[in-house]
């Protein structure tokens, strides 16, 4: 497609200028670490050979010009490498949506979610709920992605979600802190993320991962976590688009709390509720924007 070729060749471009920073008579800028290099260059490849089979198998066609003049240096190194996090994230996401894992009920949440999980190399337990919502997949787009500081009004849970860079369209580095509950078995966290929005045919992919920002000091009485994984699956339900299948899989490193070790066992607990948690809110604060 024409979104396609033009993403292949703003990352193409974006990938070189990071080489031709460190010409002679350039300013030095901080090179890329060596993970986010391979990264880029497998993504790269996985692209290019998209668009080589692109080019030799669709039937020609124009594209359109996009709007406003695109630089090849509208990127920066350190934007490339959170679009990448965000690549790697989903490609992560698809290998385990779509791989025959082996899934094991957990529970069936008062929400109407269905809770499951698995065990997978490299993330520990993987817990995966599924519901379907009475709004369509774009609602959902809007207030998860685009309305994402709005989050704390209607989730309790949250105090705060900043956006702390906007990286093209689909791209966010967000910074959320969790709300302190009386009774909470972990404590208060706070996370640093990627997000990426990713469309796939009828679909959208809001996945997210953790990175880095410096500096961004801990919040007090918080303990700084992880989302090792987060990917939430908007897919119209067939038949009748105006309601949406939401699959979440979510995996987190919690960290050790101020008190300790945390035991796998509360670990184990405090995940699946928190999503029965979120979806709770979610549907109170959909039903609420239907009928205000």
């Amino acid at each position: 497609s024409c979104a396609m070729l033009r993403a292949t060749v703003k990352l193409c471009c974006g990938i070189a200028h990071d080489h031709l920073r460190h010409l002679p008579g350039k300013p030095h800028l901080p090179p890329l670490r060596p993970q986010e290099k391979q990264a880029q260059k497998r993504i790269l490849k996985e692209m290019l050979g998209g668009l080589f089979t692109l080019l030799c198998l669709a039937p020609a066609a124009t594209c359109p010009e996009p709007p406003g003049d695109i630089s090849p240096s509208q990127f920066s190194s350190v934007d490339l490498s959170y679009i990448t996090q965000g690549e790697m994230a989903l490609q992560r996401a698809l290998s385990i949506l779509q791989q025959p894992t082996s899934w094991q009920a957990e529970t069936t949440l008062d929400t109407g979610a269905a809770v499951s999980s698995t065990t997978l190399p490299g993330l520990g337990k993987v817990f995966r709920a599924e519901v379907v919502l009475a709004v369509p997949v774009e609602q959902l787009h809007l207030e998860l992605f685009e309305r994402i500081e709005q989050m704390p009004q209607w989730n309790p849970t949250l105090s705060q979600v900043k956006v702390l860079q906007r990286v093209g369209t689909d791209t966010l580095v967000t910074h959320e802190v969790t709300a302190p509950s009386p009774g909470n078995l972990v404590g208060q966290r706070d996370f640093i993320s990627v997000r990426h929005c990713r469309r796939r045919e009828t679909a959208i992919y809001l996945v997210g991962t953790a990175t880095q920002v410096e500096p961004l000091p801990l919040q007090e009485g918080c303990i700084r976590a992880e989302s090792q994984l987060s990917c939430i699956v908007l897919q119209p339900l067939a038949g009748d688009p105006g309601h949406t299948r939401f699959t979440w899989l979510l995996s987190m490193d919690l960290k050790a709390s101020a008190t300790g070790w945390i035991p796998t066992s509360v670990i184990n607990r405090v995940l699946p509720q928190s999503q029965a948690d979120f979806i709770k809110h979610l549907r109170r604060h959909l039903s609420a924007i239907a009928c205000p």
